[in-house]
């Protein structure tokens, strides 16, 4: 269920324990053999040239998408697997991964599928790959804190946080949240300075005490609550 991830993470050339075994595999190797063709290096991702770029200034264009109101979760990924190579002492060594995600969707209900787009810059997207699943948290209104928490970059954001394994990947699924989706990830897609996620949905449930509070919208820049 990991592999697509891990497809992802051999093109953007980080380290994986498949590439590592085979690569302990090749120099163990002395047997002569036919020679081999190198294979081609692999293109860099890229977004546009600079003579592609739109005449957009990046500040209004934050400024009108910002009128867009939406949901606010948190997704998360269990903590590495003991064998693994540990997380960085600055996330926690062996700790879960999350981070607070705005622009999150469900994608197709036949077969049910949800998406959301990460920064390729983002630290936290390197762990939830390699984990190949994660849990969507969405957030009521009374956790607006606990959202500005995970999106602190560097610190062991699941200090103090309660929370429970979703019942099928694992993954953290954070107390009090109105729903949770519990999902595999199932492709990864480029989408010039971010990445878009598809994850097929195995197990989800909702909080109806949670849900009552509403939800935790985001909106020009400024946390809010619904009102009908």
């Amino acid at each position: 269920m990991a592999a697509t991830a891990v497809r992802y993470l051999r093109s953007v050339g980080a380290p994986t324990s498949t590439t590592a075994a085979a690569t302990a595999t090749t120099t163990a190797s002395t047997a002569p053999g036919p020679a081999r063709a190198a294979a081609p290096p692999r293109p860099a991702l890229r977004a546009v040239r600079e003579d592609e770029r739109a005449p957009l200034d990046p500040a209004a264009f934050r400024a009108v998408l910002g009128h867009f109101a939406s949901g606010v979760t948190i997704v998360t990924a269990p903590a590495p697997a003991p064998a693994s190579a540990p997380a960085p002492a600055s996330m926690g060594a062996g700790a879960p991964a999350g981070f607070a995600c705005q622009s999150f969707a469900s994608l197709s209900l036949d077969p049910p599928l949800v998406t959301f787009m990460v920064a390729r810059t983002s630290t936290t997207w390197p762990r939830i790959a390699r984990a190949g699943v994660f849990c969507v948290n969405i957030l009521g209104a009374h956790q607006e804190a606990l959202c500005r928490a995970f999106a602190v970059s560097g610190a062991d954001k699941f200090a103090g946080v309660t929370y429970a394994p979703a019942p099928v990947t694992g993954s953290p699924r954070l107390a009090d949240v109105p729903a949770w989706i519990d999902c595999t990830i199932q492709a990864v897609h480029t989408g010039g300075d971010h990445l878009i996620v598809v994850g097929r949905v195995t197990a989800l449930g909702t909080d109806p005490d949670a849900a009552q509070a509403g939800p935790l919208l985001f909106h020009r820049g400024s946390f809010g609550r619904f009102s009908a």
